[in-house]
């Protein structure tokens, strides 16, 4: 994955907290960590980190493959699709953060 791309991985996910966060993006605010072709999302809530999806660059910005976090096996699941907010997965970075956001409210 690009240096171009990660910056603008970052600016989807800033742009996204400032939205709806307000006024906790210090305390409460998706951070994402790159590790090979991976983007782990990752909330930080009130002192807590919290894993909730591994997404899949594709090649293309606007289709990542989503896996969800399994708190029950504790590891990602790409073959679980039965969870609040998976009507949101649509393979953008924004539609994996709002299915967070139902998936493991805050």
């Amino acid at each position: 994955m690009s240096k171009e791309t990660k910056q603008e991985v970052t600016k989807i996910i800033d742009d996204f907290n400032k939205r709806n966060f307000h006024d906790y993006v210090e305390d409460l605010a998706y951070f994402a960590e790159f590790k090979g072709k991976f983007l782990y999302l990752k909330r930080k809530e009130f002192g807590k980190i919290s894993p909730i999806a591994r997404m899949t660059y594709t090649g293309d910005i606007k289709k990542w493959d989503f896996a969800i976090f399994k708190w029950s096996r504790e590891e990602y699941d790409p073959e679980e699709w039965f969870f609040p907010g998976v009507e949101h997965v649509d393979g953008t970075i924004e539609g994996a953060m709002k299915a967070g956001l139902k998936a493991y409210p805050v």
